[in-house]
């Protein structure tokens, strides 16, 4: 499709987000945790939850969360051991459904895929049919409930998709995508962090409406880089392809504290879902991984970077935690607050055949 086709004819984008991932397949392999709350995760002192049911999080209890708060939230949670490999070869179902559709599939972790679906295998033209046929097929083939956002942006699509949780699916259309930006809090934004939406609210914006009232120069001054997309999104305008097999030169994630860091065990709490979540982008892409590269921000903004390279892709998220830890420890006690850490994974390469073929049998 040429530049021109694009403007005159909107794309459909789908965002197919799975519900409650982690939590609901152990759910589906143990009935017995059906219906109660449970997380992902460990229970020990320094463990976060990697994922929560929905009955836990009734009570609060999120991704993300120290294992303790969790606890405290919800005395009868119940914790179970992650099990990447049955959640990837779950994954891997769960693309073969969307690869009847579309080529057009980039995958964001193990649970979830912006797809085009513009131009399509089944030659279908409303996409808010497609997005139901994937997430039945997907409770069909794996028994596990997916939600659908459709749009015409990615921007719009992943916004969606959080519209109507667990089991349903939301369009925002062009004629009302401007509109629903305009309504949404900023801290909702996907590509908003926390320490994004704080710096936001100091500068007065609140909502989209808020956000497209300030120029290009204004936001650019203030958020660098990011300043064209928030411009563009406040006005309900992503122009991001989706990418397949994209190649990328790292993956990394980190987060702002909301007080100083100044001992290991709560550093290494921190980091815990920022290791999950660049790993279940490899273990999705089919990336392996040599460097790993920590990164400290202290409390006067100064920081440093820490990074080990091994001689081959790092092989499972238990040797990435060693790594982590071996990169961490050095730096207690540290000679001020900690506002911030970091991971990044480079050296990225694909995985070889061999490698993948057992995970890829799993899923059948």
């Amino acid at each position: 499709m040429t530049g021109e086709e694009s403007r005159v004819r909107p794309r459909k984008i789908v965002h197919v987000d799975m519900d409650a991932f982690y939590a609901s397949v152990e759910q589906r392999d143990n009935p017995e945790l059906r219906g109660l709350p449970v997380a992902v995760g460990s229970p020990a002192a320094r463990g976060v939850v990697a994922a929560a049911s929905y009955e836990a999080r009734k009570f609060g209890v999120h991704s993300a969360m120290p294992s303790v708060t969790a606890q405290r939230k919800c005395p009868d949670l119940i914790f179970v051991k992650p099990r990447f490999d049955v959640y990837k070869a779950v994954s891997l179902q769960i693309r073969t459904v969307f690869a009847e559709y579309t080529p057009m599939i980039e995958p964001l972790s193990l649970d979830e895929a912006y797809l085009d679906v513009t131009e399509n295998l089944k030659g279908m033209e409303i996409a808010t049919e497609i997005a139901a046929e994937i997430r039945a097929k997907i409770k069909a083939t794996t028994g596990l409930t997916a939600s659908a956002g459709i749009s015409y942006n990615k921007f719009l699509a992943k916004m969606a998709s959080d519209q109507n949780k667990p089991d349903g699916q939301f369009v925002i259309t062009p004629k009302n995508g401007p509109a629903f930006v305009e309504r949404l809090p900023v801290k909702k934004f996907h590509g908003v962090g926390p320490a994004t939406a704080e710096k936001m609210h100091r500068l007065g914006i609140e909502t989209g409406a808020d956000l497209k009232e300030r120029t290009l120069d204004f936001l650019v001054e203030h958020f660098g880089k990011s300043g064209p997309y928030f411009y563009g999104i406040a006005r309900g305008i992503d122009n991001r392809q989706v990418k397949p097999d994209r190649v990328r030169k790292s993956i990394g994630a980190e987060d702002t504290f909301s007080q100083d860091i100044h001992s290991f065990e709560p550093a290494r709490e921190g980091l815990q879902p920022l290791i999950s979540k660049v790993w279940s982008y490899c273990e999705a892409n089919e990336i392996g991984a040599k460097t790993v590269t920590l990164k400290v921000k202290y409390a006067d903004f100064s920081q440093i970077t820490r990074s080990k390279t091994v001689p081959a892709p790092l092989p499972a998220i238990t040797d990435l935690d060693e790594v982590v830890d071996l990169l961490l420890a050095p730096i207690f006690p540290p000679r001020k607050g900690i506002r911030l850490l970091g991971v990044t994974l480079s050296s990225l390469e694909k995985r070889r055949a061999s490698r993948t073929a057992p995970q890829l049998r799993l899923a059948l």
